[in-house]
């Protein structure tokens, strides 16, 4: 057991310890080192700690717990972080360099960072005092499949009443987000020699038909789901890769198209997905056609907790910023379902996520530090 080191220290060692995650096996990463850095620093300021093992895996949640009742304050963040490519970074990723007034490194706004500033905010309480319980989450894999949340909330716990999850938003409250989900499209034909289109049937040629029926689609998803809400009010739909044949002098055997589709607050992903393989079935019925189609994830749905909820409204006091929307995904949605109202409030910007020479601005840290105080204070004394 490690006590808690003082606060700079303990932003630099998170974002020293690397916890990539990523669908390349060669680059993916366990995040079992900061799991248990953040358990060694929780468990001497009172907190029971439980490392959540996820199956199959070399990834865990934590879930650290401060007093007890059957309410209380989740403050969650995700422990891993996208890869990088290091040469395009002006400090070492992992060196976590202080410079310019800002604090850099892999991770410092996306979003380690809050979960020690989260640390530091709790360190001042005695959780014999709360009438509610604070509990620190840590979580692996919101990058590549949101399997830490999906844990949580296939466990059923912890149980809370509400839940800030410290995403970069510039210390504004966010209360709702589109989904997300990414969809596969395979079409199989016949190839053959292109000196005569009857000896195939080319499978380029109908997935031009395909998109032309996507895009009819979404034109009646945009015209029946609208919420002016976000900035851009209706759900969306890329078409974000395709690949098909290999050769101009052969008819195109086979090919594959990969769409995005982000659906608004009201809108369910198992839902789409059935539309999706229906209008195709019935757009290819007398074509001589093999169709596929899957998920190349599990996908996260949209989510909206309500403005007259007492977090929101909290948030939106200690702020001084009515509560937005945003169009990346988070794992709030996971939590809501779990009967929590979830606000997405972190210091950082999403701008500086996901890019070379990330950084968090240190004019964030003591006043996230004290917005977290205060919210403890509410929902947990």
């Amino acid at each position: 057991m490690t006590s808690k080191p003082a606060l700079m220290q303990m932003l630099q060692q998170l974002i020293q310890t690397p916890s990539v995650s990523c669908v390349s096996p060669e680059l993916d990463m366990s995040n079992l080192p900061v799991i248990e850095l953040l358990a060694n620093w929780l468990q001497p300021l009172g907190f029971k700690t439980e490392i959540q093992t996820l199956k199959d895996s070399n990834k865990a949640n934590l879930i650290a717990t401060l007093g007890s009742g059957s309410g209380g304050l989740v403050l969650s963040g995700h422990t891993d972080t996208v890869p990088c490519d290091e040469k395009l970074w002006n400090s070492g990723p992992f060196e976590a360099s202080l410079r310019d007034d800002r604090l850099y490194g892999l991770g410092s706004a996306d979003m380690k960072s809050f979960i020690g500033l989260a640390i530091e905010a709790a360190s001042g309480f005695d959780g014999r005092l709360f009438q509610q319980p604070l509990i620190i989450l840590a979580t692996a894999d919101e990058e590549t499949s949101m399997a830490g949340a999906k844990a949580i909330a296939e466990a059923g716990y912890p149980k809370a009443r509400f839940a800030v999850i410290g995403e970069p938003t510039g210390l504004k409250p966010i209360r709702a987000h589109k989904g997300m989900m990414m969809e596969a499209i395979r079409l199989t034909g016949q190839s053959g020699h292109s000196s005569d289109p009857a000896l195939g049937h080319n499978a380029l040629e109908a997935m031009h038909q395909v998109i032309t029926g996507l895009m009819k689609w979404r034109e009646e998803l945009q015209a029946k789901h609208k919420n002016p809400f976000f900035e851009i009010p209706v759900p969306t739909m890329n078409f974000g890769h395709i690949h098909g044949g290999d050769n101009p002098n052969r008819i195109c055997g086979s090919c594959e198209l990969h769409i995005d589709i982000r659906p608004i607050p009201g809108m369910k992903l198992d839902d789409l997905r059935a539309e999706l393989k229906a209008r195709l079935q019935h757009l290819l019925a007398e074509q001589k056609f093999k169709l596929e189609t899957f998920p190349l994830f599990d996908g996260i749905a949209a989510v909206e907790t309500s403005a007259e909820s007492e977090l929101v409204k909290m948030c939106e006091k200690l702020t001084g910023h009515t509560a937005g929307s945003v169009a990346f995904g988070t794992e709030a949605p996971f939590y809501n379902q779990m009967g929590m109202d979830s606000v997405i409030l972190g210091p950082g910007s999403i701008n500086q996520a996901h890019q070379p020479d990330e950084y968090i601005e240190l004019a964030s840290i003591n006043p996230t530090v004290e917005l977290l105080k205060q919210l403890i204070k509410k929902f947990c004394l």
